[in-house]
């Protein structure tokens, strides 16, 4: 497990989704196996077939290179666009981090060169009363990308975020900063404070650009300092 990583961010709308899928993409450009996946997604659409699908989850299966069943990206999609504890309270479930975690390793035992495993939210995003999004990545004992939205306030979010994980006991193996605020001020400023501040290597800054896709994003993610890691 090796070049397999959960990928979280410093709130929703980070851009975790896009970094994840730029980094596979830039992964299967050099002819590696890349693996994505999105184990519980809230905000759903149904299909033809009645069945919800998420479209961050459907980016991550277009941009890995091992083609596999939505199914296995995506373990549990939920319909309304809210937290996920929430949604699921609202359609009847009890969310189980044990579940998620098992639906995570089966897929980890596919042949890969780098496997993502992106959560939903921040790190301490609630799965119910007890659990967080945190206790899968713990369960899974993964490495962190922590994905920082560069915008007001983002210096404090990612480095109370690097502390929670480190106290969590994983490793935060890098992290990319994307501005998502195109009018924020003093961005080159923040994002070299950033750098100075956060443990860890900085695998890019992806800067604003309204419509970006992940294979514009790729260009500015360095995934051999991540796989040399």
């Amino acid at each position: 497990m090796s070049n397999a990583f959960f990928v979280t961010g410093t709130d929703t709308g980070a851009g975790k989704t896009l970094v994840t899928a730029g980094l596979l993409h830039a992964a299967a450009a050099r002819g590696l196996r890349s693996i994505g996946l999105k184990p519980l997604a809230s905000g759903s659409a149904r299909t033809a077939h009645g069945e919800l699908h998420n479209e961050d989850a459907l980016m991550l299966q277009q941009a890995a290179s091992v083609p596999l069943a939505y199914a296995d990206v995506n373990a549990l999609s939920l319909e309304p666009a809210i937290a996920p504890h929430l949604a699921a309270v609202e359609g009847g479930l009890q969310l189980d981090v044990r579940l998620l975690a098992a639906h995570c390793r089966a897929q980890l035992l596919r042949p890969h060169d780098l496997l993502l495993v992106e959560g939903a939210g921040g790190w301490r995003v609630p799965l119910n009363d007890h659990e967080t999004l945190a206790d899968l990545a713990c369960l899974l004992g993964l490495p962190v990308i922590l994905v920082v939205g560069m915008r007001l306030g983002c210096v404090n979010h990612a480095l109370l975020s690097a502390e929670a994980i480190a106290r969590d006991g994983l490793t935060l193996a890098g992290w990319v900063a994307t501005q998502t605020d195109p009018g924020m001020a003093r961005v080159e400023q923040n994002f070299d404070t950033l750098q100075m501040r956060i443990p860890a290597p900085c695998l890019g800054f992806i800067g604003y650009r309204a419509g970006i896709g992940f294979h514009d994003a790729a260009q500015s993610l360095d995934i051999g300092r991540l796989l040399a890691g």
